[in-house]
């Protein structure tokens, strides 16, 4: 273990005086601040960062790097502020929260990107200047000019204490908070995703994917555009969703598709949950016109997925969200569509509702429902880097009474044959096959559906290592989607 009190002589150091440096920072660099100061005051990095970019006129080159910098510094924000706390000889709780943010974004463009100690130094202390102030300026040298001095494997030695368990080891070197490393790890095992002596490999290529990149994927909304049209915009087709596409650069906002609504950002697992609700086995029928339900609607982007497959089925589909706000997402999401299907005769309706309500108000009146429940989102942490940070333990347990309501709303709701899907972002077990488990120990007008020949329909048979069925766990580190969970359960 290298010596925590006097590091090796650097490599590359900075050859600047703190003095004779820039005293603004780049626009990137600034951009990525003040994207890490709205994360810590509750906005959600995802959703900001295009706001930012476009208040900063930053494009191509310089939009990206500005979003490297900042969604890779938020997913190891526990690991660097480690390295940052030794480097300064305090506690990281004792550094101001923007100048902790200045230097996590230091620490990563040393040990995350390809930016040379000498500039990431520079161009730090510059930072610092700029929105720090001049005084911290040179706190921030001297932070940076040690943590260059030792390479990220040598600091993940000096601050990973000796003795600890597996899981507890990779949650610190993998920068996730150990409470959510044991619960997939708990997960993996209880999907049948990994066996007692895999899951320690598996668990770590799990965490490994969660701070990896994801790729940008589009969806062809079905009846407003198709994956041909999106391919001829330089895009390629996704490996495991017939309705998507990946986009290797660029904007997706330049696409014409997505800027009005014909196509969209969405994860290949969302497209895929869609896809199986349509091709999912009823029986029987119910008189007059088929309808579908989703129930937790908001922000509308399976049901951009599900008004055109409605209506392809000759079925209307009903939106429920409780938040007036997301209902009115959904609704400017659903603007084209509910055009679209009009004209084929369908009708598309959004309204504001509590879905816990449903079942009790419309009994038997759906053939297909779609729960896609509120979770904590560990499925998702490749997208969404500070839920990882955010979430806390006790939010699995508040979540599951709602969980566990709407699931039973859904089965009341819909008729006898007809299907429910129901969905997380999460493969907490607690979230997920807890759930189905609980809520049919209380009834027995229901069956279990087998996913996995559905969502490989679904799939076009792109799809494989399922697990063990009924349900469908889908990994990132395994389909390359977000960690998409299925049940589909048949009314009898």
């Amino acid at each position: 273990m290298p010596d925590r009190r006097r590091p090796r002589p650097a490599q590359q150091r900075s050859r600047t005086a703190p003095a004779q440096r820039g005293r603004r920072g780049d626009p990137s660099r600034l951009a990525s601040y003040t994207l890490l100061r709205e994360v810590d005051g509750g906005a959600y990095a995802n959703l900001e960062l295009p706001r930012i970019l476009r208040r900063m006129h930053l494009s191509g080159r310089d939009a990206a790097f500005a979003t490297e910098l900042a969604f890779g510094t938020i997913r190891w924000e526990g690991l660097y502020d480690r390295f940052i706390a030794l480097a300064a000889d305090r506690p990281i709780e004792r550094v101001d929260p923007g100048l902790r943010d200045t230097l996590r974004l230091g620490a990563h463009q040393l040990f995350g990107m390809r930016v040379p100690a000498h500039a990431a130094a520079d161009e730090t202390v510059a930072l610092a200047r700029q929105v720090n102030g001049a005084g911290a300026s040179g706190l921030v040298n001297a932070v940076m000019r040690r943590l260059s001095e030792q390479s990220r494997q040598d600091w993940v030695a000096a601050v990973v204490p000796d003795g600890l368990d597996v899981t507890a080891r990779l949650a610190l070197e993998q920068s996730h908070p150990d409470w959510v490393a044991r619960a997939l790890r708990q997960a993996l095992l209880g999907h049948g995703a990994a066996t007692p002596e895999s899951v320690g490999a598996s668990l770590e290529a799990l965490l490994t994917a969660d701070n990896t990149a994801a790729e940008v994927s589009l969806v062809a909304r079905p009846g407003l555009t198709t994956v041909a049209d999106l391919l001829a915009r330089g895009g390629r087709p996704s490996p495991v969703s017939p309705i998507g596409v990946r986009l290797d650069g660029g904007a997706p906002g330049d696409i014409p598709e997505v800027r009005d609504g014909r196509a969209a950002v969405q994860d290949e697992g969302s497209q895929l949950l869609a896809l199986a609700l349509a091709a999912a086995p009823t029986q029987g029928g119910g008189p007059g016109r088929p309808r579908w339900l989703d129930l937790c609607a908001g922000p509308g982007g399976k049901a951009g997925v599900l008004a055109g497959l409605a209506a392809d089925a000759g079925a209307d589909l009903v939106c429920t969200e409780i938040s007036p706000h997301r209902a009115d997402l959904v609704r400017q999401t659903l603007r084209l569509g509910i055009e679209a299907v009009g004209e084929r005769g369908a009708s598309v309706v959004v309204r504001t509702a509590d879905g816990r309500a449903v079942g009790e108000s419309e009994p038997e009146a759906y053939e297909r429902v779609l729960v896609d429940a509120p979770c904590t989102g560990l499925g998702a942490l490749r997208r969404r880097p500070e839920a990882r940070w955010r979430r806390q333990q006790s939010d699995v347990g508040a979540l599951g009474p709602l969980q566990r309501a709407l699931l039973t709303s859904a089965l009341d709701a819909t008729r006898p044959g007809g299907v429910v899907a129901y969905a997380t972002c999460s493969p907490h077990l607690a979230e997920t096959r807890f759930v189905v488990t609980d809520v049919l120990k209380r009834r027995d007008d229901v069956e279990v559906v087998d996913a996995r020949p559905v969502i490989a329909e679904a799939s076009a048979g792109r799809l494989a290592d399922l697990g063990e069925g009924p349900s469908v766990q889908l990994w990132p580190h395994v389909h390359g989607t977000d960690g998409m969970f299925l049940s589909l359960l048949r009314k009898r």
